[in-house]
């Protein structure tokens, strides 16, 4: 084992029946393992052997930075490609951010500037996930969403979305308000679209799915390993990773690196040596909160008391310059009705590693009224705090949406480097789009 490798991993012994030592991946596994200590290893623990040459000084020949749902998609896609990937984690779980902390919609692709990343990869995106889910057993549901105007004054703001939407070849259905009525009993409009391609999906499920077949490609992950240095630019990319279990920081030499730390995506470029700084975005946090609904409350709005009250998503049209798409209404796989997010913006300079993700009831009461723009029967007290997420934005308050930044070589000028910074909504269903535009821009050279 090399040694600066040699403090990165637990040995448990006498674990069930299986004879001798087993190397659990807890931070930085062990990284020379030998074949008999791999074939011995219980299935529940994870054996890490580099996949690079043993020619070359490399300690993996890929680096995967951050195990939310891009980054697990990602990791997959290079492992599936033959790729020798090792993912690494600064959490003791996958996907315990934002991809844990959304709506779980998987977007139709309605809102997103034309030609942007946005545009194309949640369209891409949205296709490979509905195959994929399908496929693979992953929960979901095609449920489609209503997308409401409130008042008449606001029935030109949707017709210009549906002819937006149409040119980026998003179907989207116009609705009377009798005609809205009848798919929602309880919503109230002026006139509507509804979207077909819009649904919904465990999250949970579809993370535990990537990763299972990252695992399977024969990818590795490390948990607890938090990446805090290191330089790029030269023959192999070196990063300083600091064990969480141990307190130790190890090296390791890595041939590609991909940052897709989420929140951390800037501070992980940061630290690295040889990215030039200006290439890396500036990061505005934007908290969203959701609010449930409380036991009793769809009987009292005349709905029944069955968590099927509701069949679609419900969305309010946008308001510009709020940085969201208004407080909607989603559904679980359970038929759960929850409402969210809102949109408040976090201090400049808060630390995305020590965000405070409670929900203040406070905020209850601007929810209510947002709601019944749409939802005129919701009760008083109907909303209780459920979770809230935190948003990674390139562009602050009052300002348009920044897009996707996908940033390789040919951005930045440093060969084997991808980052990706800003990857709020649709993210979840771009993830898989994501990762495939990933895999080719490793391979560009930097621009001459």
């Amino acid at each position: 084992m090399p040694p600066h490798l040699r403090a990165a991993y637990s040995i448990w012994r006498g674990f069930g029946s299986a004879p001798g030592p087993q190397l659990q991946l807890h931070g930085l596994a062990a990284a020379a393992a030998s074949g008999a200590a791999a074939a011995t290893a219980s299935p529940s623990l994870h054996t890490f052997s580099t996949h690079a040459s043993p020619s070359t000084d490399l300690d993996e020949e890929v680096v995967v930075i951050g195990a939310g749902v891009v980054g697990l998609a990602v990791a997959r896609e290079l492992a599936l490609a033959g790729r020798g990937v090792l993912l690494l984690e600064a959490a003791g779980a996958v996907g315990t951010e934002t991809s844990s902390r959304s709506s779980e919609v998987i977007h139709a692709g309605l809102y997103y500037p034309p030609g942007s990343l946005k545009a194309r990869l949640c369209v891409e995106g949205r296709r490979l996930l509905y195959s994929f889910c399908a496929q693979h057993d992953v929960p979901h549901r095609k449920l489609g969403k209503l997308l409401v105007a409130a008042s008449t004054a606001q029935v030109g703001a949707l017709e210009t979305l549906r002819a937006a939407a149409a040119a980026a070849g998003v179907p989207l259905q116009p609705l009377s308000s009798g005609q809205a009525q009848e798919l929602e009993p309880a919503v109230r409009c002026a006139a509507a679209l509804l979207s077909p391609e819009t649904g919904i999906v465990d999250s949970h499920s579809l993370m535990a799915e990537l990763h299972r077949q990252f695992e399977a490609a024969g990818g590795t992950t490390a948990l607890h390993s938090r990446v805090e240095g290191g330089s790029v630019g030269g023959s192999a990319a070196r990063l300083h990773v600091r064990d969480a279990g141990s307190g130790e920081t190890v090296e390791l030499a890595a041939g590609a690196v991909v940052n897709a730390a989420g929140l951390h995506a800037q501070a992980v470029a940061a630290c690295l040596q040889g990215l030039p700084p200006a290439s890396i975005p500036p990061l505005h946090l934007a908290k969203g909160s959701y609010f449930s609904l409380a036991p009793g409350a769809l009987a009292t709005m005349g709905l029944g008391g069955s968590p099927a009250g509701f069949h679609h998503l419900v969305y309010p049209l946008p308001e510009p310059g709020t940085a969201g798409l208004g407080t909607h209404l989603t559904l679980d796989l359970a038929g759960g009705v929850r409402f969210g997010p809102d949109v408040e913006w976090l201090p400049t300079g808060t630390d995305p590693a020590a965000l405070d993700y409670r929900v203040s009831a406070e905020r209850a009461a601007p929810f209510h009224a947002a709601i019944r723009s749409y939802l005129p029967g919701l009760p008083d007290g109907s909303l209780q705090p459920a979770y809230s997420g935190v948003r990674p934005k390139l562009v602050g308050p009052g300002r348009p949406a920044g897009d996707f930044v996908v940033s390789g070589p040919r951005q930045h000028g440093v060969p084997g480097l991808v980052s990706l910074f800003g990857i709020e909504s649709p993210g979840l269903t771009s993830a898989l789009a994501l990762a495939q535009l990933v895999a080719r821009r490793l391979e560009e050279p930097p621009e001459a």
